[in-house]
């Protein structure tokens, strides 16, 4: 099997299952930057240098492999939209169709709950059946809605690659890219300073949403969704995974030691709103789109179809990444 992007996030929970796992023999691991598996204890890995812009590299990497797993995505950065959409959305759609030409069987891909976008028409409890739509402004929930669309167009044109999609919240844990950026967007910074400050001593902090729900899942309860995709007998298709518990912003916040000063939901979310129809909104004031529509899931369908069941609850997945790993096991 091959894996893009096995170093990021979601590799650091997958890649040790599957170095476990009797049934996988042999890993191919693309990334632009290289690294060592032997240093990382992934014994059944070979590292291949390649970049997703590159069909020829993936090509290659990909020859003989039965299962693709897609993990390479940049959230954030310095860079050009022009060069994250070349990235996000041009590299998966090489990815999918070198797969396709390799004559794999499975494609899995690391989509996002940002597919369903924050409308007000969304349910209280979003299920798979739901349509994916793109946000309003938020760049990366736009990506992520319509890369799902054109991956089941390509899917169609594909009937021998079963398509795979997984939906997490705000993936954390002690590997999780940023861990301490736990509040997005434009909110990441608030969290830095907090995590830095004495948990024991409240803070006063105001919130623009306090009240908003939040779902979290920790690295490693993604990483056995996607090890159930690679190898299990689960119907291809999306599937929305998720912790345990719905939690508030202002949850979060007394976790890094604030005291958030409460402002209620209908009116913080209507500011939200606002804020995300302003012209000329900077990117990283993009994330505010989140706070305008609650976009909570419904995890039945992992559950039952692919057996998967997550090992940690949403608090216990923040409370990993603030307390550096020691709720991991």
């Amino acid at each position: 099997m091959a894996v893009t992007g096995p170093t990021g996030t979601f590799g650091s929970g997958l890649i040790p299952l599957l170095q476990d796992d009797d049934r996988i023999d042999r890993i191919i691991g693309i990334a632009r930057r290289p690294f060592d598996p032997a240093e990382r204890g992934w014994a059944k890995m070979e590292y291949r240098q390649g970049d997703v812009r590159d069909p020829e590299a993936l090509a290659e990497a990909f020859r003989g492999a039965d299962v693709v797993v897609h993990l390479a995505f940049m959230i954030t950065g310095s860079t050009s939209r022009e060069m994250i959409r070349a990235i996000n959305v041009d590299g998966t759609l090489n990815a999918f169709r070198a797969a396709a030409d390799a004559g794999a069987r499975r494609f899995v891909y690391a989509s996002s709950v940002a597919a369903y976008g924050f409308h007000a028409d969304n349910p209280e409890r979003i299920t798979e059946d739901w349509p994916v739509r793109p946000a309003s402004r938020l760049f990366y929930a736009q990506e992520k809605a319509e890369l799902e669309h054109l991956l089941r167009e390509e899917a169609e044109d594909s009937p021998d690659l079963a398509l795979y999609l997984l939906r997490p919240p705000i993936v954390l844990g002690p590997d999780a890219v940023g861990a301490k950026d736990v509040l997005p967007g434009p909110l990441a910074p608030l969290g830095r300073r907090l995590f830095g400050r004495p948990r024991r001593l409240p803070v006063p902090v105001p919130l623009l949403a306090p009240e908003h729900p939040m779902q979290f899942i920790h690295e490693d309860d993604v990483g056995r969704a996607l090890q159930l995709c690679v190898v299990a007998a689960g119907p291809p298709g999306a599937y929305n995974i998720a912790g345990e518990g719905v939690l508030t912003v202002a949850d979060v916040a007394r976790e890094f030691g604030a005291l958030p000063i409460r402002v209620p939901a209908a009116p913080a979310q209507a500011a939200a709103r606002a804020m995300a129809r302003l012209p000329f909104l900077p990117p990283a004031a993009e994330w505010v789109e989140a706070f305008s529509r609650p976009a909570i899931m419904d995890t039945t369908r992992a559950r039952e179809l692919l057996g998967w069941h997550p090992r940690y609850t949403g608090l216990e997945a923040l409370r990993a990444t603030l307390d550096g790993g020691t709720q991991r096991s």
